[in-house]
């Protein structure tokens, strides 16, 4: 089984043990999070619905993201993500959700945002937290590290959620 793989089976005993389920919101990932989790069995349990949000104007359409968020931070950045995953947890009505931006290259970057420049943002309910990694690699590796990226940040908001209970 591959490291993804373990990761989404992790993930739905996790939001299986407290009744949960979550719903992903993507773009540079292209629905690769939410393929991860529909790969295993009975995962209609726990996931809600996925999101591939790839233009400004669907992150809006779709996601309620503000517009005037993509002209004071641009597509990848924090404040993005955070209304991408509050908007999706609101659409889909899901407890958890991921959401997911970033330059997978070859082109696109920028000395501000280089390729490999990705924003993350968890949510639990209206309660998000995101930050900003920069992995190195290909595109196809970017998205790849994305994913175990979203998938481990999931599981470690559960994890935190599980010693609150």
């Amino acid at each position: 089984m591959s490291l993804i793989t373990d990761l989404s089976v992790q993930l739905g005993a996790e939001l299986q043990a407290c009744s949960a389920q979550v719903t992903t919101a993507e773009s540079c990932t292209g629905g690769g999070i939410a393929e991860a989790i529909t790969r295993v069995a009975g995962c209609s349990a726990w996931f809600e619905a996925g999101y591939v949000t790839y233009s400004n104007a669907q992150k809006t359409t779709m996601l309620q993201v503000p517009p005037e968020l993509f002209v004071s931070h641009g597509a990848v950045s924090r404040p993005v993500v955070e209304a991408m995953a509050r908007g999706a947890v609101k659409q889909s009505g899901a407890r958890y959700g991921v959401a997911v931006s970033g330059i997978a290259g070859p082109s696109g970057g920028s000395q501000e945002k280089p390729v490999g420049t990705v924003c993350f943002a968890w949510a639990d309910g209206e309660a998000v937290i995101s930050e900003q990694q920069l992995f190195d690699g290909d595109r196809e590796t970017v998205r790849r590290k994305s994913i175990e990226h979203a998938l481990n940040g999931l599981l470690s908001l559960l994890s935190g959620a599980r010693g609150k209970a």
